[in-house]
């Protein structure tokens, strides 16, 4: 792996600040948080994607691309424009970008419902504003890009829900961004996780949430990850300065 100056900050930040991940949390309640009660239409699609938000976007793909029904997990950036879709710029803070991961799944097999709750679940802490672990900034936000009006309302429908039941410990600070586009990340952070299972971030950050997602979801986990289609990487071939 390429060592950058920010790179080598989050790292450091990692390793002394430590923290209780969310997976940490989830292995303390023992339980998967609750599912969304309000039903929903059956999709007759072969294919859907869902974008969703919740820190260093490592950690979410790597959660996505462990899950029976995604097709594709990728990386990338929402909520700011084109022009500033660079890692460099995002990190910033200053762009309106977050770092996201779009999923694009089957809603055969698994629903947009369900992939919401498996990221308030295993995915993030969506109590915590603009931050997760040692990440602070408003680049990683807890959000929810939908697609259509029917996501806004199942989106803002669930956070009420789990709001109600008062299911975290605080309430849910996690934003549904309507009308955002989404912007495939360079190269070299396409299936990060996958490539870099020995670095000291994502064994303290991110590892521990693919065994919670295991332990949790044993029916929807799968071991051997999808991978980001080589069209998309063909797409975003750049390279980090």
């Amino acid at each position: 792996m390429k060592s950058f100056p920010h790179e080598c900050a989050r790292l450091l930040r990692a390793l002394l600040l430590g923290g209780m991940s969310v997976a940490a949390l989830a292995t303390e309640s023992g339980r998967v948080i609750p599912a969304y009660e309000t039903g929903a239409a059956a999709s007759t699609a072969s294919a859907e994607t869902a974008v969703v938000a919740g820190g260093c976007f490592w950690g979410i793909q790597g959660v996505f691309q462990h899950v029976k029904g995604v097709t594709n997990a990728v990386s990338g950036y929402a909520g700011g424009t084109a022009g500033s879709a660079r890692y460099e710029v995002v990190s910033s803070g200053q762009t309106g970008h977050a770092e996201a991961v779009q999923v694009t799944f089957d809603p055969r097999l698994i629903s947009y419902s369900q992939v919401l709750q498996i990221l308030m679940s295993v995915g993030h802490d969506p109590t915590q504003l603009n931050r997760q672990g040692p990440d602070v900034g408003t680049q990683y936000r807890s959000a929810i890009f939908p697609a259509n009006e029917t996501q806004a309302r199942i989106a803002k429908d669930y956070i009420a829900q789990l709001n109600r039941a008062r299911v975290f410990p605080a309430p849910i600070v996690t934003k549904v961004e309507a009308g955002a586009h989404f912007y495939p990340a360079e190269a070299y952070h396409q299936d990060y996780l996958v490539r870099n299972p020995r670095q000291a971030y994502i064994r303290i950050h991110d590892l521990p949430k693919i065994a919670e997602l295991k332990r949790l979801f044993p029916a929807s986990y799968r071991e051997q990850p999808v991978l980001v289609a080589h069209s998309v990487m063909a797409i975003s071939s750049r390279s980090p300065q």
